[in-house]
C-alpha cells in the first residue's frame, strides 16, 4: 500500500489536533510529496521531545507513518537540533504541538 504524500499527512494530523483540542501549527512547509515530518512536542514545562521518522525498515507494511525519538530536551536544544537537521535536508517539514500531558499522538516505534 502506497504511503500518504507528505502534505496530506500534515493537514490530517494538524485537523485532528484541533479537533482534540490542542494546539498544533505547521512551523515550516517542506517537499510536498516526500518531505520528512518532524514533530516538536512542547509540554508547556520547560521540556520538549523531537520526533523523526522511523527508519523504512521499521515502517508498518500498511504505508502508515511512524516516528521515532530524536531528542527530549530542552525547547532550545530542541531548536538547535532542529536546525541541525534542516542543514541537512532543507524539504523537511516541522509541526509544533503543545500538551501538558506528552503525547505527541504519533506512531511510535519502540527504541
Amino acid at each position: 500500500m502506497a504511503r500518504l504524500i507528505s502534505d496530506f499527512w500534515v493537514a490530517a494530523y494538524l485537523r485532528q489536533a484541533a479537533h482534540d483540542g490542542l494546539v498544533a501549527v505547521l512551523r515550516r512547509r517542506g517537499s510536498r510529496e516526500a518531505g520528512a515530518i518532524f514533530v516538536k512536542l512542547d509540554r508547556l514545562d520547560g521540556t520538549a521531545a523531537l520526533y523523526g521518522p522511523a527508519p523504512q525498515a521499521l515502517a508498518d507494511e500498511d504505508g502508515s507513518r511512524r516516528f521515532q525519538l530524536v531528542l527530549d530536551s530542552d525547547p532550545g536544544s530542541i531548536e538547535e537540533r532542529v536546525a541541525r537537521e534542516l542543514r541537512f535536508d532543507s524539504d523537511l517539514w516541522l509541526i509544533e504541538i503543545e500538551n501538558r500531558n506528552g503525547d505527541a499522538r504519533l506512531d511510535l516505534v519502540e527504541s
